[in-house]
């Protein structure tokens, strides 16, 4: 289990990481980039706070994830990932993705209605699909979890 102690600690690592990028992004960066956005492109300025709005949204989506994972690492440190707390950060990894997929459809529909050019809509079709397949694996990931945890409990039931 040195191995599995080592990944954790690595992942928590990175964790930590990532969601410090995450919090520089959503408070500096994102703001930033559509402010210049409004300057360079008076024309497109009144897009600056939606698409803001948006970007601030799917990187707090992420962050739950993020916060999420971690305390289901404690759980797999504690040896109790199988319990039903477990399946709470879970349900809200869950719950995160489908809010950011429900706000990428949107983005998706508006900009597919009003594009000229396919390149835009295609790349958002490709995010959306890629979306969709992780939030339906983390569907299937939690109900395999679940039987698992109902095969431990009746298996410390009999033990």
């Amino acid at each position: 289990m040195v191995t599995e102690r080592r990944a954790v600690a690595a992942l928590r690592v990175f964790l930590v990481l990532l969601f410090g990028i995450l919090v520089v992004l959503q408070v500096m960066s994102l703001p930033g980039q559509f402010a210049h956005m409004a300057q360079e492109s008076p024309e497109q300025a009144h897009l600056r706070w939606p698409l803001t709005a948006v970007a601030v949204f799917w990187v707090l989506c992420v962050q739950v994830v993020v916060v999420c994972t971690w305390k289901l690492l404690t759980l797999v440190k504690n040896d109790r990932i199988f319990s039903e707390a477990s399946l709470t950060w879970v349900d809200a990894i869950v719950w995160a993705i489908g809010a950011a997929w429900a706000v990428l459809l949107g983005v998706f529909l508006w900009v597919g209605f009003r594009a000229d050019d396919p390149g835009l809509p295609l790349l958002l079709f490709l995010m959306l699909t890629g979306v969709t397949v992780l939030g339906l694996l983390m569907v299937v990931m939690r109900a395999l979890l679940r039987q698992a945890t109902t095969l431990r409990t009746d298996m410390e039931a009999v033990i």
